[in-house]
């Protein structure tokens, strides 16, 4: 199995709001750094750059201006006269008139954004650009006939919308490439997410289409980060409607409720008979993970991929969440693995 990595993403690391304070952000270069090593260390194939793709290529996925808006907001940032790294201070929530894009950097950031944790800086742009261009070089690895690839994407994805960034995401990698795949003339696509927080992002991309499954397995989201979507009531809207599958787990859930459910979110995928899978791999899931409450275990994530080569479907593995950055590689890399059927020494 290839996988399509990118120095760039050392380029971008923020800080984010939490807990009443700013600090240095849990998404960070040493999450992909400690990947790649695994990789390395497992055998697990060749590591190559990614493909250069243009802006086009992030459009359908995302609208054209929320791209314009990535592409040039550190530019209208620090025109102001700002070197830090730039927040939103407000946001366009409920009650209030407008729903106009602002002109001014400051209005735009809020408007196009979901929360305080995904900064820009001088290298933001050249970093996500980097991440999807690895999930779109990966997704043509699979149309030129590979079984599977992995695109160590970082920063992650999955909580960016059509029009915001939020969650450490800017760009939505998975969803990018499941659009890619749909346009190279795959007639069904699925998207599996197994990270810890809800791929609401994603959702929101696919959720009134039915070319595109969207099934993810996360936290409650009552008490779990993104909170206001991941719901088992979402189901997708107009053509869209049957075509969303979320399946939220209490805390504490350990790997003896994980896999029933993954058994049957792979059910769901086997019934749509996609021509690919796109899986957002999230390891968040671990029971150390410090911003995350699952169970599960390293040598779960070999059974989790075990499940995944079940479908024998051709399948792109998109690096999403993960924060015990000790733990992150050998719990990623055990997913390939028992993908591929092999145990890690």
């Amino acid at each position: 199995m290839q996988t399509i990595y990118s120095s760039d993403h050392r380029l971008h690391h923020g800080v984010e709001l939490k807990d009443g304070a700013v600090s240095d952000s849990f998404e960070k270069p040493a999450r992909a750094e400690t990947v790649l090593k695994q990789v390395q260390a497992a055998g697990l194939g060749d590591v190559v750059a990614p493909h250069a793709y243009d802006h086009a290529s992030y459009v359908g996925a995302h609208s054209e201006r929320y791209v314009g808006f990535l592409a040039s907001a550190w530019d209208e940032w620090s025109a102001t006269g700002r070197s830090c790294q730039a927040l939103p201070l407000v946001w366009p929530v409920r009650g209030l008139p407008s729903t106009a894009m602002p002109q001014f950097i400051d209005g735009k950031l809020g408007f196009f954004s979901m929360d305080a944790g995904s900064p820009i800086n001088a290298g933001t742009w050249k970093a996500v650009s980097a991440s999807a261009n690895s999930a779109l070089t990966g997704i043509d690895l699979l149309s030129r006939g590979e079984k599977a690839a992995f695109a160590l994407c970082r920063p992650p994805g999955h909580h960016a919308g059509r029009e915001y960034m939020g969650g450490y995401c800017y760009l939505n990698n998975a969803a990018i490439a499941a659009q890619r795949c749909i346009e190279q003339g795959a007639k069904r696509v699925a998207v599996l997410d197994v990270d810890f927080h809800h791929g609401n992002g994603t959702q929101d991309i696919f959720y009134d289409r039915n070319d595109v499954l969207f099934v993810s397995i996360h936290g409650e989201p009552s008490v779990s980060f993104p909170y206001f979507s991941g719901f088992s009531d979402e189901r997708g809207i107009g053509e869209g409607e049957g075509f969303n599958l979320n399946m939220p787990l209490p805390k504490g859930t350990d790997m003896d409720g994980y896999e029933p459910v993954l058994q049957h979110a792979c059910s769901a995928i086997g019934r749509h008979a996609p021509d690919a899978l796109v899986v957002s791999l999230g390891v968040d899931t671990f029971e150390g993970d410090p911003i995350s409450h699952f169970r599960l275990r390293t040598p779960d994530y070999l059974r989790v991929g075990e499940l995944l080569a079940s479908l024998k479907v051709p399948t792109l593995f998109v690096m999403e969440g993960g924060y015990m950055v000790d733990e992150i590689g050998v719990n990623a890399v055990n997913v390939l693995l028992g993908f591929e059927g092999r145990i890690q020494a």
